[in-house]
């Protein structure tokens, strides 16, 4: 299904930048009834928000083409349908071969050309280009496992907190969107991967074997 490409239909213009506007009654989200038309406004309308956050961050886009009860999937190459002025970067496979070239949603035309492709869910990097291997933060991603449940993360983010306090490291949570939460700590170094992984693996041992988590 990567790839999958929506039917052509009007266009709308953003910016400047003709942005592709296909099946807009269709409902993502039947609870609300909520349609892509409305999706696409709800984007624009945060975009003053979002697009700090994700300047400059490869994203990976979760798109569900039949709404949120439907089938959905992972895109992280740009997709052969997207207008040339969609700015990426290339990123290494990890088993090699041909480069991922990734989407930067840098500016408006693109939000909104990712809102059209149904891509309910924008999970960026936690570095920026081109320094791919310098992450801007830390983070502990906190889901609930067998026998725990959105409570439990919330106990562990607070006793996590508390040994990044005595480690005099500032920190603070994210709900994930999905069943969890994150909790982050802001980088304002040059710290690469293999500082920053080794780092997170000891903390999360150290408060396990405290609190036999």
């Amino acid at each position: 299904m990567p790839g999958r490409k929506p039917k052509q239909a009007d266009t709308l213009t953003v910016e400047g930048r003709e942005v592709p506007a296909t099946n807009l009654d269709k409902v993502l989200y039947p609870g609300r009834r909520f349609t892509k038309a409305r999706v696409i406004d709800y984007y624009i309308r945060a975009a003053p928000y979002l697009l700090p956050h994700l300047r400059d961050r490869p994203v990976t886009l979760k798109r569900f083409p039949d709404g949120v009860t439907g089938e959905a999937f992972y895109e992280k190459d740009l997709p052969s349908f997207a207008p040339p002025w969609v700015q990426t970067f290339p990123v290494p496979r990890r088993a090699g071969g041909r480069d991922i070239q990734y989407i930067l949603i840098n500016d408006l035309p693109t939000l909104v050309w990712c809102a059209n492709a149904a891509a309910l869910e924008l999970h960026p990097f936690l570095h920026r280009a081109p320094d791919i291997g310098v992450p801007t933060s830390v983070v502990f991603d906190l889901d609930p496992g067998e026998g725990s449940d959105v409570l439990t993360c919330a106990k562990v983010s607070l006793l996590l907190k508390e040994l990044l306090q005595q480690l005099q490291l500032t920190s603070c949570p994210k709900i994930s969107g999905s069943k969890g939460i994150q909790v982050y700590i802001p980088l304002n170094t040059s710290s690469n991967y293999n500082m920053t992984r080794p780092f997170a693996r000891a903390l999360a041992e150290l408060l396990a074997n405290q609190h036999r988590i």
